[in-house]
């Protein structure tokens, strides 16, 4: 036996899947790199499956490779034309056994960004000597079950313009690449005009419909294939379609991304916006060439999609119609081009549907979200508590009163004071009955903002903005339960260490020296300050992250952090002469300093006594803790649900979801073999999306052989 030749392929440590990366995503680890498995994790894999040796020398037959590892063909009943074929995409030797090296460097192709294209040219490439022939281009094609079905014409000028007249020309992988790619447009016009057999320049619906699902299935979702026929001739029920609709159809489907940027610029960057098909019209003009014709295909399919949802009832379908919205492009975008990318250390999907949400699955997503919450309430409150301590001190100042000279000149002598007179640890004085109390504090205000979000969002994923006004006033009405009793105890704590004494202040002599209603002194002045904070912070939270989402609607951990700092903002500058009273009442006043028997009783003392710009003390200091702790929060929140995701059937939290282009592969195929490691993670869907993207379905078994399906 010949000596077997071993090939090396460039494999990076670590890449991302996509036909057209985008460089933050290429480069940004969280967006869905592969990290490539050691040669001891390979090796051991191989000699697992090499079912070969040769001078002690194991190697792997392509039945071991294809059937054995892939499972990607039966091993009973299959075709062995089409087990060998598919076999030498690894053993680029062409000697009929696959070496660990040829096994480890196709484990790095299968990393590459454009790991489909260069599978599919090793298909080709039937000899190994890196270019395609017309004879080797012939002999894949002509086993495909297409061409079984619709045989191509190998002598039409297409091939001849690739080739060369005589056929003698040889193809590059970069040339190949485009071979490809052309290669689907001119079946799919070869396959209309053998349909058109009276050259009318009409097809049937039902030939209409056999051409798109054998030929462009890579482009179909569940939903428009099932509406293929109703679609032919505009949706208004003919039995035929022109060529120009044929080639407006597809020419749609292959541009759905461009559609959704051309929905985006109309409407702003706005998702839940409907558009109309003359402002779709005008977007379009004004960013690309997409035709009138494929406009008014668009809205065809997304009229008939909303017309076979069960979910969408009688009034809301004619309230619907001649508008879209950007969910609808997701429906009709192909589904297979797009692969979940964000890493999740669970998965748990709680119910099948939607339809299936009872009042415990309710109940459970909101402990889910409380639990959630709590931690991530955690999380913030530690960030920020220096901050936290100092703005206190600085609002509790009194500059009316007659004790003597101020303690602090601004917050910045208050941190360094602090430090030197309390230590490092001062900063952090009240922060154990913080956390005790800021878990459910936080919680309850997020899980009753999605909550009743929830109830005031529509169908299509709407909500109105005095909706999500009275969601965030809802929640920070909620949260005072928790929030005065916590504020209470570590405002004084914060304070303590201002006034020297022997006596230790803990938070527990506090709660005894207050009581439970003393626990509640200052809750007017908190609902003054909660309620139209959260009213004003969910509200620009919501819309400040959509705005930094990117083209797919994606937010980075980093636009989440910024979206929850900015809406802090707003939110905490303008509620704080509220925190300024709700602090005065809440400490103990000094010897000399004046007292305070409730919200209106401070509100004219301190106007009083120190003026209007008393009661934007500590201003600076609460906006610089708010808005990053709602920040941390938020983010921490949301990342929390992107690792733990729990499917209730409900709504998830907007911009979540990473998905990029795949290269073609199906998301459904999935491998469930724990030996595919590293590259080998994405090998099967690899071998389904050269079938669906390319057509290229080769013959799982033998001629004349029918599959028998297990009864369901």
């Amino acid at each position: 036996m010949a000596p077997h030749h071993e090939t090396e392929l460039f494999a990076p440590e670590e890449v991302v899947f996509s036909e057209q990366p985008h460089p933050e995503k290429c480069t940004h680890k969280s967006a869905g790199y592969l990290k490539r498995a050691s040669t001891e994790q390979l090796q051991e894999i191989f000699n697992k499956y090499a079912s070969e040796e040769v001078n002690g020398v194991k190697y792997m037959r392509a039945g071991d490779f294809i059937q054995r590892y892939l499972r990607f063909i039966p091993e009973k009943d299959f075709n062995e034309e089409s087990v060998k074929l598919l076999g030498g995409i690894i053993d680029t030797s062409k000697d009929g056994l696959i070496s660990f090296p040829e096994f480890q460097a196709f484990e790095g192709l299968l990393c590459v960004p454009d790991a489909l294209y260069k599978t599919a040219f090793q298909l080709f490439d039937t000899n190994g000597n890196g270019m395609v022939s017309f004879e080797e281009f012939v002999e894949v094609v002509r086993k495909t079950t297409l061409h079984q079905r619709m045989p191509f014409n190998f002598d039409g000028n297409f091939i001849k313009l690739y080739f060369g007249k005589d056929k003698k020309r040889l193809i590059s992988y970069s040339e190949f690449s485009q071979l490809l790619h052309d290669f689907h447009e001119v079946y799919a016009m070869e396959a209309f005009r053998k349909s058109d057999k009276d050259g009318s320049g009409f097809i049937s619906a039902l030939d209409f419909q056999d051409i798109m699902v054998s030929i462009k299935s890579h482009l179909l979702t569940k939903d428009v294939k099932s509406n293929l026929v109703a679609a032919a001739s505009g949706g208004t029920g003919g039995q035929r379609v022109s060529f120009p609709y044929f080639m407006a159809f597809n020419s749609l489907l292959n541009n759905m991304e461009l559609i959704k940027r051309i929905y985006l610029n109309a409407t702003g960057g706005n998702r839940n916006q409907e558009v109309t098909k003359e402002e779709f019209l005008h977007s379009a003009q004004m960013m690309s060439q997409i035709t009138p014709l494929e406009v008014d295909i668009l809205f065809v399919l997304c009229h008939l999609l909303h017309q076979t949802s069960i979910s969408v009832s009688h009034e809301d379908h004619h309230s619907w119609f001649g508008r879209i919205v950007y969910s609808d492009l997701q429906a009709i975008a192909p589904e297979q081009y797009f692969k979940q990318i964000t890493n999740r250390l669970a998965e748990i999907k709680a119910v099948s549907s939607p339809e299936e949400r009872g009042a415990l699955i309710q109940v459970l997503e909101s402990a889910y979200r409380f639990t959630l919450g709590a931690l991530a309430g955690a999380v913030g409150a530690t960030a920020v508590y220096p901050i936290d301590l100092v703005k206190t001190r600085m609002q509790n100042q009194r500059s009316g009163s007659f004790v003597g000279e101020l303690m602090y000149r601004n917050s910045m002598d208050c941190f360094k004071k602090v430090i030197r007179h309390e230590g490092a640890t001062g900063l952090y004085r009240g922060l154990v009955p913080q956390l005790m109390g800021v878990a459910p504090e936080k919680a309850i205000k997020l899980t009753v903002n999605d909550l009743v979000r929830d109830k005031f969002t529509d169908k299509k994923g709407n909500i109105p903005l005095w909706g999500e006004i009275l969601s965030g006033a809802c929640a920070g009405g909620s949260q005072v339960i928790f929030t005065n009793p916590l504020e209470i105890v570590k405002i004084r704590l914060q304070v303590a260490g201002e006034i020297a004494s022997t006596t230790k202040i803990s938070a527990l002599s506090v709660v005894k020296e207050l009581g439970f209603f003393g626990l509640y002194k200052g809750a007017k002045a908190c609902f003054l300050r909660d309620i139209p904070f959260s009213a004003i912070y969910f509200p620009a939270y919501a819309h400040t992250k959509a705005k930094l989402a990117d083209e797919n609607g994606y937010n980075h951990p980093l636009t989440l952090l910024l979206a929850g700092a900015i809406a802090g903002i707003p939110a905490a500058s303008l509620v704080t002469p509220a925190d300024v009273i709700k602090t005065r009442l809440q400490v103990v006043a000094r010897q000399g300093q004046t007292t305070y028997t409730g919200v209106i009783d401070a509100f004219g003392k301190i106007m009083r006594e120190e003026g209007p710009r008393a009661f934007w003390k500590g201003s600076v200091a609460r906006v610089c803790r708010s808005s990053p702790q709602f920040g941390v929060t938020l983010l921490t929140y949301e990342i929390l649900q992107r690792l733990f995701y729990v499917d209730f059937g409900g709504t998830r939290p907007t911009g979540s979801e990473l998905n990029v282009p795949a290269v073609g592969i199906a998301d459904e195929v999935k491998s469930t073999n724990p030996d595919h490691i590293g590259g080998y993670q994405v090998a099967l869907p690899i071998f389904q999306g050269i079938e669906s993207k390319f057509g290229l379905c080769l013959p799982k078994f033998k001629t004349g052989f029918i599959p028998v399906t297990p009864p369901s």
